[in-house]
């Protein structure tokens, strides 16, 4: 005998993130959080690893010439700055997923809601809702970050009261202010985790004459990281090759150096910030006076990034409670009750 939730239709929420991909299913919560990596066989074009396991090869593979030894996978990225940037590729990933997810129960077709950056063009929503269908899905829909964080972040929305949000991911920033169930005015800013990383790339490269990766570059940020300098001073070996010499070299900075380095990137997330306060009606900015800021994604985890939003708007910010799964929490949320948020989602 067939089980009967064998054709039962999942509900399940994903948030399609630029560094990671978070997975709720209906009834279990957060089941898969993966790295959004794949890796392709330069050759045939068939995937060969997803997730975690091609995340371990970024920046260690290279395709082999004719004749020689060495790889022919490439590890890669399919989404870039919250969209997606390689169709076939995405499509893939999230196809994977979904049978890492469904297992068993793959022959019943999922309901899914896909978490998109605010403000993407009509093409980009379209190649996610295809690439959803194309992987697997009966029914798409799409949601906002804005509004799936301020629903994973429990916050009022939908009373008559401003509520702020910003969540700041790997590859975009998303600032917007929350009323009655939907957006009264957002902005989005492609400064996130990822530029941050590429500015202490730089910085090391112009400074120390040394080219890291953006791996290590994480690292350094994750480790002596902070928005404004606070403290006693950190320091950390960063390795990599010289510039100069060619050589493999070790060098060490301290945490005021990765300070400065990050300052241009943070500047652009409080300008995203200023600019949906200064859009906000004065009715909702007296709300958001009260209520303060709340922050999520995992950026929003760099050490004192809450401390300078607070000084450079002059009002309170603090972190959401769990801010690198807010938003999938959110889409999931939404997901159960769609009857009552299909007018603020995109559906196909």
């Amino acid at each position: 005998m067939i089980p009967f939730n064998l054709f039962k239709t999942k509900r399940l929420g994903i948030d399609l993130g630029t560094s990671n991909c978070l997975v709720w299913s209906s009834g279990e919560g957060v089941v898969l959080s993966e790295p959004s990596v794949v890796a392709v066989d330069s050759i045939s074009g068939k995937v060969a690893a997803v997730g975690s396991q091609a995340a371990e090869m970024l920046g260690r593979t290279g395709p082999s010439r004719l004749g020689e030894a060495g790889s022919n996978l490439i590890a890669q990225r399919p989404l870039r700055d919250g969209v997606v940037a390689d169709y076939l590729v995405a499509e893939s990933m999230l196809s994977y997923f979904l049978d890492r997810v469904l297992g068993s129960s793959r022959l019943a077709r999922p309901e899914v809601m896909v978490c998109i950056p605010w403000g993407i063009t009509q093409v980009e929503r379209r190649a996610v809702l295809t690439a959803a269908l194309t992987a697997g899905a009966k029914t798409a829909y799409l949601i906002e970050h804005p509004l799936a964080a301020a629903i994973g972040a429990k916050l009022p929305i939908e009373a008559s009261v401003g509520s702020m949000i910003v969540d700041i991911g790997a590859g975009q920033v998303g600032a917007a202010v929350i009323s009655l169930g939907g957006i009264v005015v957002a902005e989005s800013s492609k400064s996130g985790g990822d530029r941050l990383d590429e500015a202490i790339v730089t910085y090391v490269r112009r400074s120390h004459n040394l080219l890291i990766s953006e791996r290590m570059a994480e690292e350094v940020k994750i480790k002596i990281g902070s928005a404004v300098a606070s403290g006693p001073r950190k320091a950390i070996d960063v390795k990599g090759r010289d510039v100069i010499l060619g050589m493999p070299k070790t060098v060490t900075i301290n945490s005021e150096e990765v300070v400065q380095a990050m300052a241009p990137v943070l500047v652009q997330i409080i300008n995203c910030i200023k600019s949906v306060l200064e859009k906000t009606p004065p009715e909702l900015s007296s709300d958001i006076i009260d209520r303060g800021i709340v922050m999520t994604g995992g950026t929003s985890q760099l050490r004192n990034l809450d401390r300078l939003v607070s000084t450079a708007t002059g009002l309170s910010a603090h972190v959401a409670e769990d801010p690198l799964r807010s938003v999938v929490y959110g889409t999931g949320t939404a997901l159960e009750n769609i009857e009552h948020w299909k007018k603020v989602v995109s559906v196909r």
